[in-house]
């Protein structure tokens, strides 16, 4: 262990806050409502218990924006983590960044990146509970000259590990959930059946099922879709079921898995939401997030599965053409902090 570590640890043993959870919230994209939501979401949470929170991004923005918008947050620039205090601003850049910055900046895409580096590498240190991520622009990190595919595989990579998987998660107006784990992610739709195999299939459903555990769920019954329109029907739509889902599904079976499938696509959410399931694993992007977003648009939650620190995240972009204006709907980001939070207490 490093001296570093054994410095950290010892000023949060010392501290009266030691029995808090310390949440960190990465700003994201500061040109986009990132900023805004999560100052937003904190200000909301804040008479809810005690959570300590570390906005980490530019933090003469954040300062600006908790004016502006009336929040009027105790926040305070962050020294260590004996500090007496909630809220607590890092930046983790030497200068702060110009006011007034285009939509997606390059500068502003460097900082997001910074940030998303910084937060990660405190949660792997175990300084921080959980990290919660604010949107990006993924075309703007880009340009701005970094290999950049999703926060999702940045954390991953950032962690040393590959076995993750996205879930989305979110309630519709009757307080019914729908938890989605994807097999294939940001992929063109022409390349999914290439790109679906076994492997992926079985990663998401071990990583539904543990999932469903650290919700503290009484079972974890697992749906699998279809690849194919009506789960490919005995092969006249395709034959991605007979050889590689349905195969996959039965292994899983075998090791005491309880799940089923694969059902068809068009059908399967229905039954989620109901309560027959307790997760879907969908085999591509668009198949599971067009339902979680149809139920829970204000309030989905993407969640990283098998990273070893806890990982959510708003379920929406950067939102350019809304920047700004103090009109930024914060309920994904306050779902996205709850659900760090509930993680945090059961994993304690």
């Amino acid at each position: 262990m490093t001296n570093e570590v054994s410095t950290v640890e010892n000023q949060i043993r010392n501290s009266q806050f030691a029995i808090r959870n310390f949440i960190g919230i990465s700003l994201g994209d500061i040109t986009g409502i990132g900023p805004e939501v999560a100052l937003k979401a904190i200000a909301a949470e804040a008479a809810m218990d005690d959570t300590r929170y570390l906005l980490i991004g530019d933090e003469n923005c954040i300062r600006r924006l908790n004016t502006s918008l009336g929040l009027n947050l105790p926040l305070k620039k962050f020294g260590n983590y004996g500090d007496i205090g909630r809220f607590f601003a890092f930046n983790p850049l030497a200068e702060p960044l110009p006011e007034n910055l285009p939509a997606g900046s390059p500068l502003a895409a460097n900082a997001a990146v910074a940030a998303l580096h910084d937060g990660g590498h405190r949660c792997l240190r175990g300084e921080l509970d959980a990290l919660v991520t604010a949107p990006v622009n993924k075309e703007s990190i880009i340009r701005a000259g970094h290999k950049f595919v999703g926060q999702t595989e940045f954390l991953s990579e950032l962690a040393g590990t590959k076995r993750t998987a996205m879930m989305l998660l979110g309630t519709d107006e009757r307080g019914r959930w729908l938890r989605v784990a994807l097999a294939t992610v940001h992929i063109a739709l022409k390349a999914v059946p290439e790109k679906l195999t076994a492997e992926k299939i079985t990663l998401a459903i071990e990583l539904a099922a543990q999932a469903c555990r650290d919700l503290g769920l009484p079972r974890a019954k697992i749906a699998v879709c279809g690849l194919n329109p009506h789960a490919g029907e005995g092969g006249e739509f395709g034959d991605e079921e007979i050889t590689t889902i349905g195969p996959t599904v039965e292994a899983m079976k075998k090791k005491g898995f309880d799940v089923v499938g694969p059902l068809s696509g068009d059908t399967v959410f229905h039954y989620a939401l109901k309560g027959e399931f307790d997760a879907v694993v969908a085999m591509y992007h668009d198949q599971g997030l067009a339902p979680l977003k149809a139920v829970a648009f204000d309030s989905g939650i993407n969640w990283t599965l098998g990273l070893p620190f806890i990982r959510t995240s708003p379920d929406h972009g950067t939102a350019y053409d809304i920047a700004g204006k103090g009109i930024a709907n914060s309920g994904s980001m306050i779902a996205a902090i709850r659900l760090a939070k509930q993680l945090t207490r059961n994993r304690k």
